[in-house]
């Protein structure tokens, strides 16, 4: 079985929507939209599938607190990710076109895996 590359592109949060709007133009479909806390940060993961059925992906890097613009300016179904991201991980995602302002999941806990002081790494120190 032959594995293709996947590639990841990192981008900052403000070119995202840019970027997704290029995507767009190419003929590219946006497949998934996935998030993970990595090393007290957020990384919002954008996969699309190009038009040869390649996967590519765009990545953006969020602080604790921090904001990701909507993408549904341009792939309007991404909206069910987005709020998805907003309940699970507590990130504030703006410009959704449809917002469930919080209740998209109403889980036990809010925001079940957001970051926390618990959760975080400790802060890099110099004997570390």
């Amino acid at each position: 079985m032959r594995r293709e590359e996947q590639p990841i592109e990192v981008i900052e949060i403000g070119s995202l929507v840019d970027r997704a709007a290029q995507k767009k133009v190419e003929g590219n479909r946006l497949v998934a939209i996935s998030c993970a806390a990595v090393e007290g940060k957020y990384e919002v993961t954008y996969s699309f599938e190009e038009r040869d059925h390649r996967f590519t992906n765009l990545r953006v890097v969020v602080e604790p607190g921090g904001t990701v613009p909507s993408v549904t300016p341009v792939y309007w179904g991404a909206f069910v990710y987005e709020n998805e991201i907003h309940d699970l991980f507590g990130l504030d995602v703006t410009g959704i076109n449809v917002d469930y302002g919080g209740h998209f999941f109403d889980t036990k806990v809010k925001h079940p895996f957001a970051l926390t002081p618990a959760t975080r790494p400790p802060e890099k120190t110099e004997e570390t």
